[in-house]
């Protein structure tokens, strides 16, 4: 399984070269009410945005696991960072999944690890699902 992030229909693309454990809560929006009669109902909702963490590190160094080789440590960042800048989604592929999302970057924390000398940027990077709105026009 590898883990991609491209941006602007794939014109600029990463590869995570340590993948990380993730989960991808999938939330719906339900709502309960209280009635006098019976008590509190549940009404279904439409379904909410999937989110996820990925916690890893960039490698500043040649490791015999990394998944790609492309950009070092910082390099990383910057690009991430630009992609921030841009405030466009980003999309997200994990592959042998059936992840293919569009994403917004809601949180990017990164910085070396204490007593850590290597150069490896660890990071904390928070995304959250992006529906494209689809309006109707109608003809008058």
């Amino acid at each position: 399984m590898d883990i991609f992030l491209s941006f602007n229909n794939r014109e600029q693309v990463i590869q995570l070269p340590v993948v990380p454990a993730f989960k991808i809560p999938s939330p719906m929006n339900n709502e309960v009410y209280s009635t006098i009669n019976q008590g509190d109902i549940k009404l279904i909702g439409q379904r909410g945005l999937k989110a996820v963490t990925l916690e890893s590190y960039f490698p500043a160094k040649d490791y015999p696991f990394l998944r790609d080789r492309t950009h070092k440590g910082w390099e990383y960042v910057e690009i991430i960072e630009a992609w921030r800048d841009l405030r466009r989604p980003i999309r997200l592929i994990i592959t042998n999944t059936p992840i293919n999302l569009p994403m917004t970057i809601e949180n990017f924390e990164y910085g070396p690890k204490d007593g850590d000398g290597s150069g490896d940027v660890y990071y904390s990077l928070s995304l959250s699902e992006f529906r494209f709105i689809n309006l109707e026009t109608k003809k008058v």
